[in-house]
């Protein structure tokens, strides 16, 4: 195994090394990757016309899944979302040392019957509140600033009523997946979890007879989680955070990305280096803020502009049932909507459920309820304050026309006719209201950027020790292979390379949602054991010690 690990560095390292010295190196290394890896990125968002437009087949997958879980599990997304923040916030904790049967709790004279009180410490290495944020780092960033933007500009306002309905279909997906996390998780004798697709893909399909199925599954999730961890979850995020951090500063040295590459690889790579405690210890802070400080904004700009909350209201609802033809019909602001929703929230790809899988519990629906809350906070939430924003200073500045974008899909300025991306118009937004808030916003897009590389580690870091095994070094492997990448991705600009790389992550919604489906009668289960549990818990009553099993675990 070392030999591989060892042999994989000699050929990449001198790879990362000459990058940067022989500035036509990275246009070589993109334009391999756009001969050799397009075919297969066109698979992966193979499109399908319906009424005329053209929508991603994997996006499709993503929506029908959605959709199943939210009907199969009587709309768990939108019963159970008291008890999910309850959950979230650690009230029900005290659950974890006992647990009712699988059946309906039985109560006679006052005592509850079948019930399992459990002694030992609770495995898991993180609280549901750590798992959640580390979560949404992973999540919540330059697609709800960047992306919503675009998504606004192409699809009209229409497209922010179908980003809240896919983020609420969404919330299924989420739950499901990262209730099989932890039910499928693995801990190992000094507590350290690893879980994710690959485990319950392997493991849960081993259960129903099809081993050999559902290997193959989880070792193509795994690779495409590693490719994904490298490019979209790391290269493209530290490209983006390097190019505003030198803009911002005014830094124009032909070395500026490389060096901003160099700090921000010490400072993730001081966090990753402790794990997934490390990681929760920092998002559970870093996320809140940053989310504070950005929704803070938006609160302000629709205080100042609340005369304008009713017109949005309009724009967007008549957007959407009534759009302009120019947007493609309802049909194609639908489509605009739900890329942007399944972009930005990641429900139904798997990588949460990696994050989730390291929670502190003996009930796996537990975390399943609390993950839910992440597609609400990321799209329903953050992405449509950001629409909103829009919507309302391009009302009362004219910032641009509908529609009007370049073939790169930057949109075009009506003051300048000059084109601009997403971050920028975002930018010019808040600015119109704020003075000078895009210094603020700035420096959140860059800590965005950071987060998201933190957590996108964590998911790579467990599906490579899926396929190399949990010794140090392959955990020191990947963790140097990550933060090399991070560098190249800061002073380069491999635009195909981090295009494959997202589809990469998209290849992960396959393997994923198969086995979501087949698996979904054993979340059921766990769903009924976590809610009974609840239910004993809220019961005027107490547990009968005479059928009151002891297990030590």
């Amino acid at each position: 195994m070392k030999k591989y690990l060892l042999s994989l560095i000699t050929f990449l390292i001198p790879i990362f090394t000459f990058a940067q010295e022989q500035k036509s190196f990275g246009d070589k290394i993109d334009d391999a990757f756009a001969e050799y890896t397009t075919p297969l990125v066109d698979l992966i968002f193979y499109p399908v016309t319906i009424a005329g437009k053209d929508m991603p087949i994997v996006i499709i997958l993503l929506l029908a899944g959605a959709l199943f879980f939210t009907l199969y599990f009587n709309g768990v997304n939108f019963r159970y979302l008291k008890i999910s923040i309850k959950t979230a916030s650690g009230k029900y904790d005290k659950l974890d040392h006992h647990v009712p049967a699988d059946q309906e709790i039985e109560v006679k004279d006052g005592k509850i019957i079948d019930t399992v009180q459990l002694t030992g410490e609770v495995p898991g290495e993180v609280t549901h509140f750590q798992a959640l944020t580390a979560s949404l780092s992973a999540t919540v960033g330059l697609g709800n600033i960047a992306g919503v933007a675009v998504a606004i500009a192409i699809g009209g306002p229409g497209a922010t009523i179908w980003m809240i309905v896919a983020g609420l279909l969404g919330m299924a997906s989420k739950f499901v997946e990262c209730t099989l996390g932890v039910k499928y998780r693995e801990v190992d004798a000094d507590g350290k979890t690893y879980g994710g697709p690959m485990y319950y893909l392997a493991s849960g399909l081993k259960e129903m007879g099809m081993a050999g199925f559902g290997k193959i599954l989880a070792v193509f999730f795994a690779i495409m989680c590693i490719g994904g961890s490298f490019g979209g979850g790391n290269m493209f995020q530290s490209n983006q955070a390097a190019a505003q951090l030198t803009q911002l500063m005014g830094w124009d040295g032909p070395n500026a990305g490389l060096y901003v590459g160099l700090v921000m690889a010490v400072i993730v790579g001081l966090v990753i280096i402790g794990g997934i405690k490390r990681i929760g210890s920092v998002t559970e802070k870093v996320v809140p803020f940053m989310a504070i400080i950005y929704v803070g904004a938006g609160l302000i700009i629709l205080g100042i502009n609340y005369d304008m909350i009713p017109y949005a209201a309009n724009q967007i609802w008549e957007g959407a049932t009534n759009p302009n033809a120019a947007f493609g019909g309802v049909v194609g602001v639908l489509i605009v909507g739900f890329q942007r929703a399944a972009f930005s929230n990641e429900a139904g790809v798997g990588s949460a459920a990696i994050a989730h899988s390291a929670v502190k519990t003996r009930y796996p629906a537990s975390e399943g309820l609390t993950a839910l809350l992440g597609p609400f906070v990321d799209t329903v939430i953050i992405c449509t304050m950001t629409a909103i924003v829009i919507i309302i200073t391009n009302a009362k500045h004219n910032l641009f026309t509908y529609g009007n974008l370049d073939a790169a899909s930057n949109v075009m300025l009506n003051a300048t006719n000059q084109p601009i991306n997403g971050v920028d118009l975002t930018s010019v937004a808040f600015d119109s209201a704020i003075p000078n808030f895009s210094i603020v916003l700035t420096i959140a897009v860059i800590l965005f950027a950071i987060s998201t590389m933190i957590s996108w580690s964590y998911y790579g870091l467990q599906s490579w020790k899926f396929l190399f095994g949990k010794g140090k070094v392959s955990d020191i492997t990947y963790k140097v292979l990550f933060l090399i990448f991070l560098i190249v991705g800061a002073s380069s600009s491999l635009g195909a390379v981090i295009g494959f790389s997202d589809a990469m992550i998209f290849a992960m919604v396959f393997p994923n949602i198969i086995g979501l489906v087949l698996l979904s009668p054993k979340v059921k289960k766990e769903l009924r054991k976590y809610l009974n549990a609840i239910k004993i818990d809220k019961m005027d009553a107490t547990i009968h010690k005479e059928s009151k099993e002891v297990k030590e675990i």
